[in-house]
């Protein structure tokens, strides 16, 4: 069957349209996303704002347009932590509904760290033992741990890299010493506050990293372009990203535009995101991370395939 799978982030809205059956991968056959950044679109009570509101709206007819024109034979539209935080979600949400004809569920954060684990853990395969998963949204910092297709732990943390380049740094294209050292302090004291539940069961047997975010450090850090590929392994290694986030934090928003892998939409998101991949590895003692292509998307994806695996054998 064809589906659409309507991904509401804090950076990016996007329709992935794929051809899907039980017991084989999902085959991207569209994508259709534009840039919403709506971390950034909040005013100063938590509310998403009128302009973060109607560019949603907007995308998400636009989104069932592309999907009635390929064909897909349903939608599954969700959202994630920036409309699950803001303070008006339910109006949002009810605006999105009216206008645009779109039901979207909002995931909680542990739904989120428990479908992108699942994912992974399709992608990799048993061979991968005992895994954690590691993702860096917009708007939160997902991580799950386990053996099985679903994690042992799952959690969710406001470590977002647009949440904390607009909470941390403002408008700033480059930030102070002072503000790097304090937001790096308060970064690894919340990572660290639940890193036991990770832990406890064991030192994880491979570790991987979903997300944009993730993707664009590992190809400042050097790996493969993604014109080469999904299947060509990509890795962010800890020592080599340490080197460059002094580099990054001296560089401004036009010099990291340049750097492969690097959206000019999201070079303030850069420096946040990387204090927060280096503290991961460094809190969980990891000396790299595996880059996973398979992610969120993904992982509701072959949820309501199995849903429907098993419907149909009852």
């Amino acid at each position: 069957m064809r589906l659409g799978v309507l991904d509401i982030g804090s950076n990016t809205g996007h329709l992935l349209v794929v051809d899907a059956h039980g017991g084989a991968a999902p085959l991207p056959a569209f994508s259709h996303k534009q840039p919403l950044r709506l971390a950034e679109h909040l005013d100063a009570h938590g509310a998403v704002t009128q302009v973060g509101i109607d560019a949603l709206t907007d995308f998400c007819a636009s989104a069932v347009r592309v999907a009635e024109d390929k064909g897909c034979a349903d939608m599954l539209g969700f959202a994630t932590s920036a409309v699950r935080d803001a303070v008006n979600s339910d109006d949002v949400l009810e605006h999105v509904n009216r206008v645009a004809g779109v039901d979207l569920a909002v995931l909680s954060g542990e739904d989120e760290a428990r479908l992108t684990f699942l994912a992974v853990r399709r992608w990799f395969g048993w061979s991968a033992g005992r895994l954690a998963v590691f993702d860096i949204g917009g708007g939160s910092l997902e991580i799950a741990g386990g053996s099985d297709e679903a994690p042992d732990v799952a959690w969710s943390l406001p470590l977002g890299a647009a949440r904390l380049a607009r909470t941390w740094f403002g408008g700033d294209e480059r930030p102070d010493d002072e503000a790097v050292r304090q937001l790096r302090r308060q970064i690894r004291a919340d990572i660290a506050d639940n890193a036991g539940h990770l832990l406890r069961p064991g030192v994880p047997d491979r570790a991987a990293a979903t997300s944009k975010t993730f993707r664009s450090l590992a190809r400042i850090c050097g790996a493969a372009p993604s014109g080469d590929g999904r299947l060509v392994p990509r890795v962010l290694e800890r020592d080599t990203l340490a080197d460059w986030i002094p580099k990054l934090i001296a560089l401004n928003a036009e010099e990291l535009a340049h750097l492969p892998g690097v959206s000019p939409s999201r070079t303030h998101q850069i420096v946040p995101g990387a204090l927060v991949a280096e503290a991961c590895m460094d809190i969980f003692d990891l000396p790299a991370l595996e880059i996973c292509p398979w992610a969120l998307r993904e992982g509701v994806i072959l949820e309501r395939l199995d849903q429907i695996s098993v419907l149909s054998q009852s």
